[in-house]
């Protein structure tokens, strides 16, 4: 299986070699260091862990450098993660975008856009309350929440609350481009997050 992590960059246009136009995003992906590979032995499941982005050591506690000193030479990571049920690499491997090539369909994990408090219109796609017949303020309002014999609002209501910081997985997404000298990937289609948000790509 392959795997990395990356950091969205951009969307951009992308001309294929037949000459049409597809959007794509662009993902700074890797490298990768193994830090650890777990086995149902001693941990009892099977896993990888990788490290990614370097951090001031200064801003890292001691568990960590104690972790991954032995592998990265006292450098500290901003990001560490792991990939279940893979078993073919090993402590100290690096992973590149290398490891992808054009026309690949992945799977890419990351967290939504955060909106903060939104109403039931924009969070739930209501279609508000009717704009004529003396109606004043009741053009985004949800309407009855309760009604009936029931004393109390049930579970599950859909009304106004916080909104996106969610974790979105998008499946059958086509990687367009590699750029191996840059660590890109050229995927097309949207990504979920902002610019700079930490996504995972498993092939």
């Amino acid at each position: 299986m392959k795997f990395i992590l990356g950091k969205k960059q951009h969307m951009m246009q992308c001309f294929q070699k037949d000459g049409t136009a597809v959007p794509a995003t662009v993902i700074e992906a890797g490298p990768l260091l193994v830090t650890q590979v777990k086995s149902p032995d001693t941990d009892g499941y099977t896993a990888v862990q990788v490290a990614y982005e370097d951090q001031k050591e200064n801003r890292a506690n001691k568990a960590h450098l104690g972790h991954v000193s032995s592998v990265s030479g006292g450098k500290a990571f901003k990001h560490l993660r792991e990939f279940r049920d893979i078993e073919e690499v090993k402590v100290g491997d690096q992973i590149t975008v290398s490891l992808f090539k054009e026309g690949d369909m992945v799977m890419i994990s990351g967290l939504s856009k955060s909106k903060g408090f939104q109403g039931v219109v924009k969070r739930h796609g209501f279609a508000g309350g009717p704009r004529s017949h003396g109606q004043k303020h009741s053009e985004r309002e949800h309407g009855s929440i309760g009604g009936g014999l029931r004393n109390k609002v049930p579970k599950g209501m859909r009304m106004g609350g916080r909104m996106g910081g969610d974790r979105i997985t998008v499946k059958n997404l086509e990687i367009v481009g590699v750029d191996i000298e840059k660590n890109q990937l050229l995927v097309k289609g949207a990504v979920p997050g902002r610019r700079g948000t930490l996504v995972e790509i498993v092939g």
